[in-house]
């Protein structure tokens, strides 16, 4: 895969990557703007969401009505995405179509309506959706895990807020938020496919470059404390399965232990697809996999990291088997954590889990879209380098490297054990 990007920043402050692959006559152009939860104070939550989603309700010169039509009918698809740092849109269409992704990205960076009936109606659609999830019991203990692990710094909230804050957040809220942080010198723009990358650049000024830059954004600057001990905690309600959350403190993604840990969660859960289009190969030759699901102590094993700014988690998911106490199978989990602190992994068990890690992430890397999503998104958190030499920096991970960061990350004073217990379960 080619590397060689072209890059600009705007008059205004914008930032643009452009990637020449024409090998396919499509185009896929992305536009991230730097906030997500992690930008929500408390009363406010839920409210980067709830923008993005008003993006989709149109401005003067593209009424929602036309939108979604105009970009299917030539061919296009389109979405958006809010996370924890950022918030992104994008659309993939054909080469000869794009330029009408580019005039909608520039008129709706300054001229969302934000109609008051649109608001009213968002309000309802955003509030369906998080009572939707509130029934599924794996959000339910994820949100208790999340809230626990962070009592300070603003990862402490789910992405689609609290519903006290969805019901009182007002038009003139999600205005001011819009304004404060849809700023071309907020902003980055990625576009990846069959274009001429002169003529690209120049449309774009053309389109983005008259947008005015707006004052730097204030960021809420709030340290998560280290942690003093294990916190455990339950919730029950209904359904039919048990599940156990074990999540630990993990480094942000330019945290030099971040490859190595990479390297480790291959190798017990099988490797974390970062790319969010997923997709990827079987974890069943995990060491957790193997012990602790052919070993009957869960239904299903899982785990896996994010990508972010500051210190997040890694999470283990497993849905406890049916002949098991969650006890039972948390002690199934720390054996196997036990046993990479304390044998040394041999190298051709690190080889084969940089290898899985390396084709995971090579398969989420490979289509014009995700070469597009990978330019922009490296962004947000570090800068493209870290996606060009990550491959690399995992090759040099070693078994003592591994040992390292088992013990000194996957410790029970850095972890939040939650369990979901069904109505009348026992522990």
């Amino acid at each position: 895969m080619s590397n060689k990007i072209h890059r600009s920043i705007l008059k205004n402050g914008m930032q643009v990557m452009l990637k020449e692959i024409p090998t396919s006559p499509i185009i896929s152009s992305w536009v991230w703007y730097r906030v997500g939860s992690k930008d929500e104070p408390t009363g406010k939550t839920g409210i980067s969401h709830w923008t993005e989603h008003m993006q989709f309700k149109g401005t003067k010169k593209f009424p929602a009505s036309v939108l979604d039509k105009s970009i299917s009918r030539e061919g296009g698809t389109w979405n958006a995405f809010t996370y924890l740092d950022w918030t992104t849109y994008f659309e993939t269409m054909p080469a000869g179509k794009i330029d009408l992704a580019l005039r909608l990205e520039s008129d709706r960076m300054v001229r969302s309506l934000f109609d008051e009936k649109e608001v009213a109606s968002e309000r309802t659609v955003i509030i369906s959706e998080r009572e939707g999830h509130e029934n599924e019991p794996l959000f339910r203990l994820g949100e208790a895990v999340q809230q626990s692990a962070f009592r300070v710094h603003p990862y402490h909230h789910q992405v689609i807020g609290d519903k006290a804050d969805l019901l009182t957040i007002s038009r003139a809220d999600l205005y001011r938020h819009y304004r404060s942080y849809y700023l071309p010198n907020n902003a980055v723009m990625a576009v990846a496919g069959d274009f001429d990358t002169k003529t690209m650049l120049k449309r774009i000024r053309d389109l983005f470059e008259k947008i005015p830059a707006g004052s730097p954004p204030a960021r809420i600057q709030r340290n998560e404390p280290e942690s003093t001990g294990e916190i455990r905690l339950s919730v029950e309600g209904p359904g039919e399965t048990n599940y156990l959350q074990v999540a630990y403190r993990f480094p942000h993604a330019q945290h030099e232990d971040f490859f190595a840990l990479a390297v480790l969660d291959s190798l017990l859960a099988g490797p974390s697809n970062l790319n969010m289009f997923g997709g990827g190969i079987s974890n069943k030759t995990s060491r957790i996999y193997r012990a602790l699901v052919d070993g009957e102590y869960a239904v299903s094993a899982s785990g896996g990291a994010a990508v972010t700014v500051d210190p997040y988690l890694y999470t283990f998911t497993l849905t406890i088997h049916p002949k098991r106490k969650p006890q039972e199978t948390l002690e199934a989990l720390d054996e196997e954590i036990r046993k990479v602190q304390e044998h040394m992994v041999s190298s051709e068990e690190i080889t084969r889990a940089i290898k899985q890690a390396r084709a995971i992430f090579a398969y989420g890397s490979e289509n014009i879209t995700n070469q597009a999503f990978w330019m922009g998104f490296a962004e947000m958190f570090a800068t493209y380098d870290w996606f060009t030499g990550y491959l690399k920096r995992l090759s040099r991970i070693t078994p003592a490297d591994v040992q390292r960061v088992a013990r000194e990350y996957f410790q029970p004073r850095r972890r939040v054990v939650g369990t979901y217990l069904v109505n009348g379960a026992g522990g």
